[in-house]
This record gives structure tokens, sequence and C-alpha cells, in this order.
């Protein structure tokens, strides 16, 4: 998937879960044979291309599909699998497959994980008995700074923005990257499918992404502007560590 996956678990390593493991790195790897828009004889490029139907593919494209178009209404279209008319629903894909790959773990008896895809997180438990989880968010514009801490337990952790891979995010209305007025945004929730797509959308929304998040039960927002400043929802649950340009709101 173009990117570093990375597993921490907390929990006394039987052989139940190394083997779980073994099975979820196995799998991890065959999601992305299926899914890659850069290999072209993926069952996605393939699918795109006309060269199979949907019901010639596995049943996880089916499902993915079906996840996407629920992201695409409930966003109202800020999130598409289909930006400029060619398929790819890589925007959804990451977060569903790290999701999918801490259910696996949690099976076999995992109870305290935090499984990482490029910085999109699902955490299980605790870091320690008694201990929450925390994740570090990257300053967008401060390279080796953090904007913010998330602290929590059972939570998702999805950033989108331009740091690390320039302008990819599309206005799915024109096909072009979009001339959003965030550097970056970044939602937290419960389960990594949904906040991984709708990070992807609220990106892609600007300014008016604060009043649409506020509409979502259990997800909060942390974003910093293009201005340099920041905002956050309310229940946001983070540890507000300072800016080295001093400008956050207090």
């Amino acid at each position: 998937m173009g990117t570093v996956f990375s597993f921490d678990l907390r929990d006394t390593p039987t052989p139940a879960i190394r083997h779980a493991l073994d099975r979820t790195v196995t799998w991890l790897h065959r999601v992305d044979e299926v899914f890659s828009t850069y290999r072209p004889g993926s069952q996605i490029s393939r699918l795109a291309r006309g060269e199979v139907t949907l019901a010639d593919c596995e049943q996880d494209v089916t499902e993915v599909l079906r996840l996407c178009e629920s992201a695409q209404r409930l966003t109202d279209g800020w999130f598409s699998p289909t930006p400029g008319g060619r398929l790819d629903p890589t925007g959804l894909v990451k977060g569903w497959a790290i999701e999918r790959a801490s259910e696996i773990l949690a099976r076999a008896g995992a109870r305290n994980t935090c499984v990482n895809g490029g910085g999109d997180i699902q955490l299980r438990g605790e870091c320690a008995p008694g201990v929450p989880w925390r994740v570090g968010v990257a300053h967008p514009s401060l390279p080796g700074q953090l904007s913010t801490v998330v602290s929590g337990r059972d939570l998702a952790v999805a950033t989108s923005g331009t740091a690390e891979r320039g302008p990819h995010i599309l206005d799915p209305r024109t096909g072009r990257p979009a001339g959003s007025d965030l550097l970056s945004i970044t939602l937290v929730g419960r389960h990594l499918t949904d906040v991984d797509a709708w990070a992807t959308a609220a990106f892609a929304m600007g300014s008016s992404a604060r009043e649409w998040i506020d509409s979502l039960p259990g997800v909060e927002a942390f974003a910093v502007t293009s201005g340099d400043r920041a905002w956050w929802t309310e229940g946001f649950p983070g540890v507000f560590g300072p800016s080295a340009t001093g400008t956050w709101p207090g």
C-alpha cells in the first residue's frame, strides 16, 4: 500500500498471538495485491479497466466498494472512490485494512494493541495497565515537531494533509488537487475504516469541515490551517503541546 505498517502488542506473546501476527502480515500483503492501483494486474486495476466484473473479484472488493458508497453518501460526495472518473478506493482501503488487522489480532487474544499504517492508527486496550495510549500527531509545517497528542483507549486516529505526500487529495468535483485551506486534519473515533475516509473528505472540505464533523456522533477533530493556526472540536481528547510559532488559540 505504499507505506510502512507496524504492530505494537502489549500482551504476553502466546503461540496463538504469534500465529495471528503472521497471518495478519500475510493478509495485508494480499490486500496490496488485490487493491493496489499501481499494480496493473490487481483486481481493482482490472475492474477499473473493465476486464473483470465485480462478481469475478474477491468478496473483499465488494465489501470495500460498499463501504466507499456509504462514505460517499455520508460526506455528500466529498469522499469518492472515483475522483476524476477513475476507480480508486485507496482512500478507504488502508483504514479498513488496519482495522481488520487489529480485529484478527484481537480474536487471537491480543487485547492491548496498536496497529499503525503510515500514521493512521487503530488502538485497542491500553499501552500498560491503567495507562492509556498516547499518539503524537506530526506538525504539518514544522518537521520533527508535534502539533498535538491524542490520548485514550480503544481509539482510531487518522490524519490527512499534504505534508508527507504533497497535494495528493483530490477534489471529487473537479478531479484536481483539493484547494483546501487546511494543512492537516486529524480525526479521532472508534473505527479506522470510517475516520480514515472521513479525514480525507474533511481535508477536501476545508473550512466547512468543522460544522460537518460536529454532526458526526463520537468523532472529534484537530486541524492546522494554512495560516498555521489550529482549531479543534469541543470533545477532542488531546493534550495540546506548545507550538513553536506560538499561534495556537488558547
